[in-house]
């Protein structure tokens, strides 16, 4: 328990062998379950949960760690058991296994049903490498037991020291999914969409109807999405990252193209949903005819260039035409992003 909140912690692992163990060692005493999902490794990562399970069990009897009431996990939970073997807790961890691999948005998806299923306070997602300091776990829990935040999430770009300590190609690849984030969430002021290191409430946890969760990398810009169209309010807590030995297993050049079109189609979304749908709001209006015209704008230019390269003897009046619409396309986009600000401006916090 922290601060009377039971915490659970979503352990997501795939070939982390040599590296798993060591975070659920040293996961904090006040955390109440640890959901280890093994996403069907080929390593020895499945061997190496179950160890470290009872190496922190028997460190716990002896004294070593808080005496907590344990939760009871739900294991005939269907959306749970369909996607993936829950067996018999050691301790305070509940391996799970998957019957398929099914991706870091997989894993978090399948230890949010689990978290769920016991009815959590408070549910943190690790990284199974080693990369995040568990000793800033308080920090990112503090906003969601204050009642201040709903998610809060780790932000590696706020401290110029945090940025620095980034690997240069990660910095320009965060900051591009950064800007497109912002976007099609709705949450301006949120940096560093990629970081794992959350903290999520239960009530959360039970409107962003998990079973829906996307299941590939891009699942943490697919959450914030869904945390806006609820109206949730998100903390953006500064926090290191630690680089060691690991290797990520993102393909870049299939992470890029699949993201940004699962964020295209949920900023479409949000703006049916949340503006037309649940409310109404003419941002979505501005938005969609705002595209509209600076999309027609950029044709009409493009087509009149190519007619005056076939012809050069053709009139200017296109090509004005043309330029106006653009410029007014992008002034109702401009003017639908400032009212999109100000929407989710009080849903917005950040923390150094």
């Amino acid at each position: 328990m922290y601060r009377n909140a039971s915490v659970g912690v979503v352990l997501p692992a795939y070939n982390e062998e040599g590296f798993v163990g060591d975070v659920i060692r040293e996961m904090p005493a006040y955390v109440d379950r640890i959901y280890a999902i093994d996403d069907r490794s080929t390593d020895g990562t499945w061997d190496e949960i179950r160890e470290a399970a009872r190496a922190d069990a028997t460190a716990a009897e002896r004294g070593d760690g808080e005496t907590v009431d344990r939760l009871v996990a739900d294991g005939g939970a269907s959306a749970l058991t369909n996607r993936a073997a829950v067996h018999d807790a050691i301790g305070r961890v509940v391996p799970i296994k998957h019957t398929e691999n099914r991706g870091a948005g997989g894993a978090i998806k399948t230890g949010y049903l689990a978290a769920l299923a016991d009815g959590v306070d408070a549910t943190v997602t690790v990284d199974a490498d080693g990369q995040m300091d568990l000793s800033q776990m308080q920090r990112l829990l503090d906003p969601i037991v204050d009642g201040g935040a709903d998610y809060a999430k780790g932000n590696r770009l706020l401290s110029r020291e945090y940025r620095d300590a980034m690997p240069r190609f990660r910095f320009v690849g965060n900051a591009v999914l950064t800007f497109l984030t912002k976007i099609a969430s709705g949450y301006w002021k949120t940096m560093d969409p990629q970081n794992g290191y959350t903290a999520i409430s239960h009530d959360a946890l039970a409107a962003i109807e998990v079973e829906n969760l996307y299941e590939y990398y891009g699942y943490c810009n697919d959450l914030l999405v869904k945390l806006n169209v609820h109206g949730m309010r998100v903390a953006d807590v500064a926090m290191p990252a630690v680089y060691g030995d690991e290797e990520s297993s993102i393909t870049y050049r299939r992470y890029i193209p699949k993201v940004s079109s699962m964020l295209l189609r949920n900023f479409l979304w949000r703006l049916k949903t949340k503006y037309l749908v649940l409310d109404f709001h003419p941002l979505a209006l501005f938005y969609l005819f705002g595209a509209a015209t600076a999309t027609t704008g950029v044709l009409g230019v493009g087509a009149v260039v190519s007619a005056a390269l076939s012809s050069p003897g053709t009139p200017a009046v296109g090509s004005v035409t043309s330029l106006l619409l653009f410029v007014a396309g992008t002034a109702f986009l401009l003017l639908a992003m400032v009212f999109d600000m100000a929407e989710s401006d009080s849903l917005e916090t950040q923390i150094q």
